[in-house]
């Protein structure tokens, strides 16, 4: 993905990015929800530091 919310959230959950990376896509795929996910946690990101 484009904006490191990936990276970014490995590091918090302790979990391998490539998994985040299929979550986010998955979800995107059967749910819908996961382009506006991203877009949501990025801002989180964006305004934590």
């Amino acid at each position: 993905m484009i904006l490191g919310v990936s990276e970014w959230l490995s590091g918090k959950l302790g979990w391998k990015t490539s998994h985040i990376r299929i979550a986010f896509v998955l979800s995107v795929l059967l749910f819908g929800v996961g382009i506006g996910l991203y877009i949501i946690l990025w801002l989180v990101k964006l305004f934590s530091k």
